[in-house]
């Protein structure tokens, strides 16, 4: 990189000109305390920001300093999460917000490497809360700044090779500002997100455009350059609905390690694609279908629909069964536990049913536990047919 150090200063001054007229107004852009910008930053992981906004503003109001975090009750915590997905994020912030506590007396550590050393914490984060939070010149280098930079310099390297974030960072440490890294920071990413989109960059208005070499040559769509993801693994599972006499349905808390790790869903059996496209082609349940481990018998099963979840990696196809028992029917106590419980779900009228039955160890109301993503579909599917 050869660019002198006043076209450096007219690169800065020109970015945060154009930050300042048109950043994005998010809540947590209001401040600069480490612990907001740490969750922000966290949440927005893998997430829309505008889908980030209503989570973090619940989020700071249950948990709004790092000392309440740490003392989270890990139910409440991953049913604040619900809808965010990749729930790893959430158990990541507690166990962070203990090491702050008991390491550092509640104090958010104020350099990169004790940021880094925190549990969920990567490079990229770890550079965001520097910058923003504490006005060290450290480039936060996500997609959107690779993907500016990869134009701006006709960058060959692979985004999708670790080995090639060195490049990027070798030539925005030399861009970033020293006076406002945070707001240079944030510029990079608002221009990525707002003006240097993937497929549709709007060049004539992006004040980078001189600096641009794939705009002058008319290739900013062959950067960045990235190879093709694996295609993700599709599975097949049924999902066995299992309603009592009082209206609640069965459902079993999944292991504590793997996908969805804690999460509560209805039971769950692996499912052949072929028996899967039977099933939604005959809108009948297949023989070969594999039941759950169940304490009472079930008279009757029922096809009600299927739907795709989409994780980053993999593809759930679910066919849902809602199985009918016979009147008056409810599973011993006996026979549930801690991971095996009753669920009340009837948003309409929870209120109600809070006031007539209760709720004990074995029942719960969808309110109080962490539904898994598939989880939620399957309620709003019921809830939507009628079943």
């Amino acid at each position: 990189m050869d660019w002198s150090k006043n076209k450096i200063k007219e690169f800065q001054k020109d970015l945060l000109s154009w930050y300042d007229a048109n950043k994005k107004p998010l809540p947590w852009r209001q401040t600069t305390e480490p612990y907001k910008i740490w969750i922000s930053e966290i949440m927005s992981q893998q997430t829309q920001v505008e889908t980030v906004i209503p989570y973090f503003e619940r989020f700071m109001n249950k948990y709004p300093t790092v000392e309440s975090l740490a003392q989270a009750d890990d139910t409440e915590l991953l049913k604040l999460w619900e809808g965010l997905g990749y729930y790893s994020r959430a158990r990541n912030l507690k166990i962070a917000a203990q090491e702050i506590v008991n390491e550092y007396n509640g104090k958010f550590p104020d350099n990169l490497k004790e940021i880094l050393s925190l549990k969920g914490i990567g490079p990229y984060t770890a550079a965001a809360i520097a910058s923003i939070s504490f006005e060290l010149a450290e480039p936060a280098i996500d997609g959107n700044l690779m993907r500016v930079t990869s134009r701006i310099f006709e960058l060959e390297c692979d985004i999708s090779k670790s080995s090639s974030r060195k490049i990027f960072d070798k030539h925005l440490r030399t861009l970033v500002s020293k006076k406002r890294p945070g707001d240079f920071n944030q510029g990079l990413m608002d221009l990525g997100s707002l003006v240097c989109s993937p497929k549709k960059p709007k060049c004539e208005t992006c004040p980078l455009n001189k600096y641009c070499a794939a705009a002058a040559d008319g290739k900013q769509l062959n950067y960045p350059v990235k190879t093709k993801k694996l295609k993700q693994k599709e599975l097949y599972y049924t999902a066995f609905a299992l309603e009592n006499s009082l209206g609640e349905y069965y459902l079993e808390k999944r292991p504590s390690k793997g996908l969805l790790a804690d999460m509560w869903t209805f039971p769950l059996t692996e499912l052949s694609s072929v028996d899967f496209e039977k099933i939604i082609t005959d809108g009948a349940v297949s023989k070969n279908i594999i039941m759950p481990e169940l304490p009472e018998s079930i008279s009757k099963m029922e096809y009600v629909d299927n739907f795709t979840h989409v994780f980053s990696h993999q593809k759930w196809h679910i066919v849902l069964i809602k199985l009918k028992s016979e009147e008056r029917f409810e599973i011993a106590d006996k026979f549930l536990s801690e991971d095996k419980i009753w669920v009340h779900y009837d948003p309409k009228n929870l209120t109600e049913y809070n006031k007539s039955l209760g709720f004990s160890d074995n029942k719960k109301s969808h309110e109080q536990i962490p539904l898994a993503g598939p989880q939620v579909k399957m309620f709003d599917i019921l809830d939507r047919l009628n079943f």
